[in-house]
């Protein structure tokens, strides 16, 4: 049984923006194996039409009923494509056995889930974020943040019990996109003696207008911006606050906006 993935056509067409960002994966062998201009040039044409649209091929594998099996991305989601033993035709989506099960899942897993994960966790390990949190917390999440985002403010509110108790350890990655005075703003927290400390106070007084901003951006400042905001957009971002986090498999999960009350556990952990 095959039923169509719902919103691959229009993931495709939205994410031709980012999945030349999503292309270059560093951390697998088997993606880069997989995604080598001969691999590519030796898939059917079926394929490589859906290729062409956007889809990011990371892989084969095996599939049930004479079928071959690729394994891609579009953006930040994992999609099946499922090729007709002609080669002449693909079906996208799901495909379940008698038992319901999806039997691409494991090998979306292994082949874009798990070396996609561990590409995006490096990329977030890396880049210029403000501690929120003790150092030695056994969870990390990170957060796109914007000083006058009233939803970062509340994520910000909403974690404080498990942060005060030393069970996670959030990482601002600052962003300047919601108001003039946004980058004036990330520009004073970076810019303080301590910017954690900085980032605490806006939080704190952000009904009263936060902290205060500074009359210029430095260049510096402006640089650290424009790559916090270039990578907000390559991870799939259009605003803030964008959540990430590793599940207990090591999968990297998104939440863009402020998660319901219900989703704070799945999100922070146990409380």
């Amino acid at each position: 049984m095959l039923r169509t993935h719902p919103t691959l056509f229009a993931l495709l067409s939205a994410l031709l923006l980012v999945v030349s960002g999503c292309s270059q994966a560093e951390d697998s062998a088997d993606a880069a194996a997989a995604t080598s201009g001969a691999a590519a040039v030796d898939r059917p044409a079926v394929i490589q039409a859906i290729e062409a649209q956007g889809l990011e091929v990371l892989g084969e594998f095996d599939a049930p009923s004479g079928l071959g099996g690729f394994a891609g991305v579009a953006g930040q989601q994992p999609v099946a494509v499922y090729l007709t033993p002609d080669g002449r035709h693909a079906l996208v989506g799901v495909m379940l056995d008698a038992k319901g099960k999806d039997v691409g899942a494991e090998a979306l897993q292994r082949l874009v889930s798990g070396p996609q994960s561990k590409r995006t966790w490096g990329q977030l390990e890396s880049a210029d974020w403000i501690v929120d949190g003790r150092p030695d917390a056994p969870r990390v999440v990170y957060t796109f943040s914007d000083p006058n985002c009233p939803f970062c403010n509340r994520f910000w509110e909403a974690a404080r019990p498990w942060v005060d108790a030393g069970k996670v350890q959030i990482r601002h990655l600052l962003v300047g996109v919601i108001k003039a005075d946004s980058a004036n703003k990330v520009a004073a927290i970076y810019g303080a003696a301590s910017p954690e400390d900085a980032l605490q106070r806006n939080e704190r007084n952000f009904v009263q207008g936060g902290i205060e901003p500074l009359a210029t951006v430095p260049a510096a400042v402006a640089r650290r911006l424009e790559t916090n905001q270039r990578l907000m957009l390559q991870l799939g971002f259009q605003g803030t606050p964008g959540i990430l986090f590793r599940d207990a498999d090591g999968t990297v999960q998104r939440r863009s906006g402020m998660p319901p009350a219900s989703d704070l556990t799945t999100v922070l952990g146990p409380r």
